[in-house]
């Protein structure tokens, strides 16, 4: 793909305007998304962040989840982050009774795996062999496993936390699939989104 890359961004839930911001930066063209007209004329798309359970739902309620399904199974790029973690994984753990995804990635993830809101925090991070970044964490899932196929591009510790301080994956690629667990979109480093457009222009 020779020309700037359209991607949408998913805009049920979440900061769209930021992801539209950082991938704009990052050489691509951007969208909200919230219509399958919408997404049928993307060449990728961002999940954003917010609430795993309530995204499904209102993707239920545009009648997207079937149509997100399908495009990401006949391989559209699409990169999810916290929230979108979780939605492009196969399997989750915590989700509430009758949780659905999309799927397209080989993993487990863990929902608010990190802890709640009040346990936000912040931690630096290798991601992809790309230097140190300082990732948000908010509400966040984190990578209990993945499978053959499933690259891990990043790793992360709570500083502070006194049961559980190991290292856990929050960020993992496979194909043209890509998820953190945090929200790059807020710190204004697109190293992130740099990668994901690299990626599209791959596909």
């Amino acid at each position: 793909m020779t020309s700037a890359p359209k991607i949408g961004v998913l805009a049920l839930q979440g900061d769209v305007r930021e992801h539209v911001r950082a991938l704009e930066s990052s050489g691509a063209g951007a969208m909200p998304v919230r219509r399958q007209e919408e997404l049928d004329a993307v060449d990728a798309l961002v999940i954003p962040g917010g609430e795993s359970t309530t995204m499904w739902k209102l993707a239920t309620a545009f009648e997207l989840l079937e149509p997100l399904r399908l495009r990401i199974k006949e391989g559209m790029p699409a990169y999810g982050s916290c929230a979108g973690m979780i939605m492009l994984a196969d399997r989750i753990e915590g989700g509430i009774e009758g949780q659905q995804t999309l799927g397209g990635i080989d993993m487990v993830v863990r929902r608010n795996a990190f802890g709640r809101q009040i346990d936000s925090f912040e931690a630096d991070l290798d991601f992809a062999s790309r230097g140190l970044m300082r990732a948000v964490f908010i509400r966040a899932p984190w990578v209990e496993s993945v499978g053959p196929e499933v690259d891990v591009l990043g790793r992360a510790r709570r500083e502070d936390a006194v049961s559980d301080p190991g290292d856990r994956i929050v960020a993992v690629r496979q194909g043209p699939l890509l998820a953190t667990s945090f929200h790059p979109e807020l710190t204004g480093d697109a190293r992130v989104h740099s990668y994901f457009v690299e990626m599209v222009r791959e596909f």
